[in-house]
């Protein structure tokens, strides 16, 4: 590495690091799956606190361009998986779209009283049945996205776990009911990921992530879905073009 660490500047030595480690990574002298200098090569090799480095690498890996696996060291990430806000967002159409091999898993399917905040958003009445459907959602084998559905069960009868194998919930609510999702409305929010999803998300407590929920209508403009998405943050960003 040929660039030095200014100790005379106001720019914190840890942000300086980070910028040194950021210019390998996206001028591609490290690519995906590179594993870096480790923490005490980085400490001898500025002569800076091994804190110092720590702060670095922690950043980059909070914003997913690093990926620490313990036991190993630290490695490039993947690069981040893109998709326009002002398309309507299909997981399995993105994964596609970028050469990646989509696959959901079925964590569970049951059969419940709509809760009051459900209920509402698929205009139904509280002692109304709807089907939760979670599901993790993968790139490969790598987690994306943990996933709660909420449908209306009278709109879906007789839905099975096993429809749903290798098949999208769109393309079941289609070819097996004949419902067609036209549009859907979706709010995003940034969140922090808890301990039991990333126990499921195979990331670490606290690290960002982008909450989506979303109604979905059918071409009569009734509510046929309502969704949770927790989106992986070092996996994932969203962008929009303004005309």
């Amino acid at each position: 590495m040929e660039k030095k660490l200014n100790t005379s500047s106001v720019i914190p030595l840890y942000y300086q690091l980070k910028e040194i480690l950021l210019e390998n990574i996206e001028s591609g002298t490290w690519n995906p799956g590179f594993m870096i200098p480790s923490e005490i090569q980085l400490q001898h090799e500025y002569n800076i606190s091994r804190n110092t480095v720590k702060k670095a690498i922690d950043e980059l890996v909070q914003e997913g361009m690093l990926n620490r696996i313990q036991g190993k060291g630290t490695f490039v990430s993947a690069p981040k998986i893109d998709q326009s806000l002002s398309n309507f967002y299909s997981f399995s159409k993105v994964m596609k779209s970028r050469g990646l091999n989509p696959k959901d898993i079925i964590l569970s399917l049951k059969e419940n009283e709509a809760r009051v905040g459900v209920a509402k958003k698929l205009q139904l009445t509280e002692n109304n049945q709807v089907f939760e459907l979670n599901r993790l959602r993968c790139s490969g084998d790598e987690p994306i996205i943990l996933e709660t559905s909420y449908i209306p069960t009278q709109l879906f009868p007789n839905l099975t776990a096993k429809m749903l194998e290798n098949n999208s919930l769109y393309d079941v609510m289609q070819k097996e009911y004949g419902i067609y999702v036209t549009k859907a409305k979706e709010v995003f929010e940034p969140v922090l990921i808890r301990s039991h999803e990333s126990m499921i998300l195979q990331v670490g407590e606290g690290n960002p992530a982008l909450l989506l929920e979303r109604i979905a209508y059918d071409n009569q403009g009734i509510p046929v879905e309502f969704c949770r998405s927790l989106i992986r943050g070092d996996r994932c960003r969203f962008y929009t073009e303004l005309l």
